[in-house]
């Protein structure tokens, strides 16, 4: 590591006791990163991050305990200005060396720009922010103008996929920016055999699974893996599907295709919300992982399935063909049922799990929390 002297560091975005999902888990696991590194770290989060009317799910909330090794202070409220005007002013006096925003929804743009507006007049603070998506994929009126006010708050971006660097060029052309793969989600569990995870879900070891896992909204196409499904060579496998994850969209027309497909007895739904505690289960279960996105930057998915060495199929889509090596790791296609259904039906028919995995726990290892910490390093120096 380059830093040598101890730094404060501050941050703030979704964190316990919102629900693990994927960036309340990621600033977890990155505040472990820099406390392994020395760093004193404070995560500021949400006291209400969503408008109930605006959330999709069941829940903000988190049911797990408490993480013991984390200083977590629950204080913004996303739509209260006079909130962040307090909150600003508190962590300006508090004058950390680093601000680490995650921004990855425009409507954040109002309450994180004006907070890293603020903290800025104390003439320490360098404010980086990790962007997942600058461009979200479920666009709105609206979304430009508050992205661009937020970018103009930072001194410096970290992305996570090339395509948010391009798409930064949209908005910012003199800002540091710095490109580090999405490291692992290393910190949800062991890899254990298949049969001990399939006993945990109550399914037949003897069978092979797919998984699908996460939020399910409309762009990460569950649609296209129903329909692909539907090829009567995989439903002569002895194939499953796996369905972890919350509906975040409506899951009427869903239903309505594995009726129509008669896929009833092939898809196995797990509709609630996945706490961290039980997603080793889901994953060790699983022969393969297939994200059939119908657009992405980068996805927390992939890092889990690198964790627990997971062969993938995924689409071509933003950064997922970035860190997933076509024939090596997985399989990359078109978001097409077609070319999915012929990449799963490849995969069990020549046997690719063990040459697969092989070459996952190489490729593993450039994912690390190390490199992460090094690229807001290096980025808040310039």
């Amino acid at each position: 590591m380059k830093n040598s002297a101890k730094k404060n560091i501050v941050i703030l975005g979704s964190a316990y006791p919102l629900r693990g999902g994927g960036i309340s888990s990621y600033n977890e696991r990155l505040a472990r990163a820099f406390q392994e590194n020395g760093d004193h770290v404070n995560i500021i989060t949400f006291k209400l991050q969503y408008p109930s009317f605006l959330f999709p799910g069941k829940s903000q909330y988190s049911t797990e305990p408490p993480p013991q090794d984390l200083n977590i202070e629950v204080l913004v409220n996303s739509i209260n200005p006079f909130n962040w005007w307090n909150v600003g002013r508190k962590i300006r006096r508090l004058k950390p060396d680093l601000l680490i925003l995650r921004y990855w929804i425009p409507f954040m743009a109002p309450c994180l720009g004006t907070i890293a507006r603020i903290v800025r007049k104390n003439g320490h603070t360098r404010i980086i922010s990790i962007v997942d998506n600058i461009i979200p994929h479920e666009k709105r009126i609206g979304d430009k103008i508050l992205s661009k006010y937020f970018v103009k708050s930072v001194h410096g971006f970290v992305a996570m996929s090339h395509q948010v660097i391009r798409d930064l060029e949209q908005f910012d052309n003199t800002t540091p920016r710095k490109f580090c793969y999405h490291p692992l989600y290393d910190h949800f569990g062991v890899i254990q055999p298949k049969r001990k995870a399939c006993e945990k879900l109550a399914i037949d070891p003897q069978l092979k699974y797919l998984l699908f896992f996460g939020f399910i909204r409309e762009y990460k196409g569950l649609d296209l893996l129903i329909e692909a499904m539907d090829d009567e060579r995989l439903k002569n496998m002895n194939l499953k599907l796996i369905v972890a994850g919350e509906f975040y969209a409506d899951s009427e027309p869903y239903f309505k295709a594995i009726n129509r497909h008669g896929l009833k007895d092939v898809v196995i739904l797990s509709n609630d919300f996945i706490p961290d505690s039980e997603i080793a289960n889901y994953f060790n279960a699983a022969d393969l992982v297939v994200q059939p996105y119908k657009n992405a930057t980068q996805s927390g998915v992939t890092q889990v399935a690198y964790h627990f060495e997971k062969p993938m199929v995924t689409t071509n889509v933003g950064g997922l063909a970035e860190i997933v090596p076509h024939e090596k790791v997985g399989y990359v296609v078109k978001p097409d049922p077609h070319e999915i259904s012929d990449a799963i039906f490849k995969f069990f028919d020549e046997n690719k799990e063990a040459e697969f995995k092989g070459n996952i726990k190489i490729e593993k290892l450039k994912y690390s929390w190390s490199k992460m910490v090094e690229a807001i390093y290096d980025i808040s120096s310039i």
